[in-house]
Parts: structure tokens; C-alpha cells; sequence
């Protein structure tokens, strides 16, 4: 999963991309709201943290924008505000939760999670596809309930499959979400991930689709 973080503050926003990235998450960083604008409307991000108080434009000026432009990755607003209007200001203009600063880093992941799980249609923690298990509180993918000896790209790939089984994911696709914006993209690269996982895996689970990309389900195609 390929997140954003906008947060204008050095150190919170450094403190949040490691927290983050520790989850195995993919993080870019903006700083400022115009830079969180043109990143949330040009990149394809799973989630975005969103600070309120950005410099620039505001939070709530750059959410409305993105709606306008129909991106609908889901956002974890921040803000030091602790009144009812600027929540309810937030959810209006088209958050999906809010937290106050200041915060646990621990609620702050179980959000992100709990976001990332509905927005790929899943009501728990944990997802299932065959024999395979992905734990998203642990970051972990088990085989048969033993954790797989995964790299974090590999993790990446299988996790992000698991997290849209049975759905055809193009190689770009997995490059545009395992990658953070500043890394040396090649997707010749995810072939690779590919087959290593194939090898740690039961046969038949990730399917080629010819001339699409690939495709994880427990149900032969």
C-alpha cells in the first residue's frame, strides 16, 4: 500500500512516515498544501494522512479538490482543532476520519488500516485467500498459519494482491503502489517479485493474465 502523508511539521511528519514505513507501507512526504495537491491528484495513493493547518492552501481546500477531480483514496484527517465544527467541516468535504492531535501513533496505524481494509471491501483484520493469511496488524503473510520468510517488495506484492484477490492487477500497477514516488521505478522488476513468491507459495494461486497482468484466488481460472 502506497500512502501520502501531508503534514507541514518537521519532526510529526518524519515521526509519521517511519511509524508508517515500519507497517511496510510505501510513504511519500509533502510539506505544504499546494505539494499535497498536485501529489494526491497526479499520484494513485491507497490512503493519504491529511493535516488541516498546511501552509500554502489549507487541508480542507485541497480534500475539496480532490473530491472535484473524483480521487477517492480514502483520508485520515489531522489537526490540532479539537472542536466539532472542523470535524464536522472535514467529514463534510470528504474525509473518512479524523484524528486529534495529539495522538497515539498505535490508534493512528489501527485507522490506517481499518481505512485500507474498507476500502478494498474488507471487514477485518485479517484476510484470507486460500491457504494464504494476511495478518494486517503484524504486516505478515501466513501459509497454512506459519508466517512466509517474505522481502518487504515481496511482501508488498502479495499483500496488495491478497488485498484485491480475484481482481486482475496490472505490472503497473503494482509498481505505481509498492514504489515511493522518489525510487528508481522498473517493472520488469515485479516479474522477479513475482516468481520468488511463486516459489514460496502453493502453485496456481498467483495466475498470469496475458497481456494484463496478474491475478491472486484460491479458485482456478
Amino acid at each position: 500500500m502506497r500512502l501520502l502523508v501531508a503534514e507541514d511539521e518537521p519532526l510529526l511528519a518524519a515521526q509519521l512516515k517511519a511509524a508508517l514505513e515500519k507497517s511496510a507501507y510505501v510513504v511519500d512526504v509533502a510539506a505544504d498544501g499546494l505539494d499535497a495537491e498536485h501529489q494526491g491528484l497526479s499520484e494513485p495513493y491507497d490512503l493519504v494522512v491529511l493535516d488541516l493547518g498546511l501552509p500554502g492552501r489549507d487541508g480542507l481546500s485541497v480534500l475539496r479538490a480532490w473530491r472535484e477531480a473524483g480521487r477517492m483514496m480514502p483520508v485520515l484527517i489531522l489537526t490540532a482543532r479539537d472542536n466539532w465544527h472542523d470535524k464536522v467541516a472535514g467529514i463534510d468535504a470528504g474525509a473518512d476520519d479524523y484524528l486529534t492531535k495529539p495522538f497515539h501513533q498505535e490508534e493512528l496505524a489501527a485507522r490506517v488500516r481499518a481505512l485500507l481494509r474498507r476500502a478494498g471491501g474488507h471487514a477485518t483484520a485479517d484476510i484470507r485467500c486460500g491457504p494464504l493469511l494476511l495478518d494486517t496488524r503484524q504486516s505478515r503473510v501466513l501459509l497454512d498459519d506459519a508466517p512466509l520468510d517474505l522481502t518487504s517488495h515481496e511482501y508488498r506484492v502479495l499483500a496488495y494482491l491478497l488485498m484485491h484477490q480475484d481482481e486482475v492487477v496490472s505490472r503497473s500497477q503494482l509498481v505505481e503502489h509498492i514504489y515511493a514516488q522518489d525510487f528508481d521505478r522498473d517493472s520488469n522488476t515485479i516479474e522477479v517479485f513475482v516468481a520468488r513468491l511463486r516459489r514460496k507459495i502453493p502453485p496456481g494461486l498467483i495466475q498470469t493474465v496475458r497481456g494484463l497482468g496478474y491475478r491472486l484466488s484460491a479458485v482456478p481460472q
